[in-house]
C-alpha cells in the first residue's frame, strides 16, 4: 500500500524546516545519510532509524552537468563539509552515505564523489526509483525534474519496471527566463527559485512542454496512472498546472518542498543503520 502523501508532506516540512540550521542538538541512536547530487544543488540529509529527519544542509552548485561531475573537486569538498556540518550538530560520527545518479549515467561518477570526500557508500541508486520506494508506489511514474535532465521511473506491481533520462531540465527554464529578460543566468536562476509571478511560467511553457513531451516517450509502452512530479523547479509557480495539461486522464501529483522529496528518499532508502553515543563538540 502506498505511504500517504499527507505522511510525505509532512516528512518534507520538517526537513525544509531544518535546511542549514547548524544550531546543536546532540542525537543519540541510530541514523542514516543520503547524499544529493544534483545538477543546481547539493544535499546531505540524516533521518533517525525510523525515517525522520534529524539535520538536512543544502549548497547551490553547478559542480554536476547533466549526470556529469564537471568540478570533482568541488564536489567532493562541499560533500564533506556538509556532512561535517551534521555530525557536528548531531554530534555524530558520519562514516557512511547513500547516494544517487540520473538514470542512464554511470553511478560511479556518484561514488567517486562520495569516496573523494572520505566516506564509504552504503548504497546507490538513481533518482527517480529512490522517490518510487519512499511513496511505496504499487502502480505509477516518478518523473524527477533535475536541473539538467527530466528522468523517469515506471513502478508495476510495487517495482521499478524501468529508468530512463534525457536532457532538459531546470537549468533550462532559467536560460529562457534569462533570453527573455536579456539578464545573466544566475540571475534569471535567483527569479525562478524565489518569485511567485505566474508570469515566469507562462514564459517557461515551452520548455515545460518540452519535458512533457520527454515524459510521454518514456511512458509510452505503458499504462501510467499516475505521476508523481520531484524536484525543485517543480515549484514554480504553475508548473503543475502546465505540465499536467498534457497528460488528460492522468493524476499528476506535486508533494510540497519538491526540492527535498528526491535527497529525503535518498536518505530513506538505505539499509545501513549507523549508530553513535550522543557527543557534543
Amino acid at each position: 500500500m502506498s505511504r500517504t502523501m499527507a505522511d510525505v508532506n509532512k516528512l518534507l516540512k520538517k526537513t525544509a524546516g531544518l535546511i542549514n540550521k547548524d544550531s546543536v542538538r546532540p542525537f543519540q541512536g541510530e541514523f542514516r545519510v543520503g547524499v544529493d547530487l544534483g545538477t543546481a544543488d547539493i544535499q546531505t540529509i540524516v533521518l533517525d532509524g525510523a525515517g525522520n529527519p534529524l539535520a538536512g544542509f543544502m549548497d547551490w552548485a553547478n559542480v554536476v552537468r547533466d549526470g556529469v561531475v564537471v568540478d570533482f573537486f568541488g564536489a567532493s569538498q562541499i560533500v564533506r563539509e556538509q556532512v561535517r556540518r551534521a555530525g557536528a550538530k548531531l554530534g555524530i560520527h558520519i562514516e557512511q552515505v547513500t547516494t544517487s545518479f540520473p538514470p542512464g549515467t554511470d553511478s560511479r561518477i556518484s561514488t567517486n564523489v562520495i569516496e573523494a570526500a572520505g566516506l564509504e557508500v552504503a548504497g546507490v541508486i538513481d533518482e527517480p526509483s529512490s522517490v518510487a520506494k519512499l511513496l511505496q508506489l504499487d502502480h505509477a511514474a516518478v518523473v524527477d525534474i533535475g536541473g539538467g535532465t527530466t528522468g523517469t521511473a515506471i513502478i508495476e506491481q510495487g517495482e521499478v519496471v524501468c529508468s530512463m533520462d534525457d536532457a532538459t531540465g531546470g537549468r533550462h527554464i532559467s536560460l529562457a527566463l534569462a533570453g527573455h529578460f536579456g539578464m545573466p543566468y544566475e540571475e534569471a536562476e535567483e527569479m525562478k527559485r524565489t518569485s511567485k509571478d505566474l508570469a515566469l511560467c507562462r514564459l517557461a511553457t515551452p520548455v515545460i512542454a518540452k519535458m512533457a513531451d520527454i515524459v510521454h516517450g518514456h511512458i509510452a509502452d505503458y499504462t501510467v496512472p499516475a505521476i508523481y512530479l520531484t524536484g525543485g523547479s517543480c515549484a514554480l509557480p504553475g508548473f503543475l498546472e502546465v505540465f499536467a495539461a498534457e497528460f488528460p486522464g492522468v493524476d499528476v501529483v506535486l508533494p510540497s518542498h519538491p526540492l527535498y522529496l528526491t535527497p529525503l528518499a535518498i536518505a530513506s532508502y538505505s539499509d545501513v543503520l549507523q549508530a553513535r553515543e550522543a557527543r557534543v563538540g
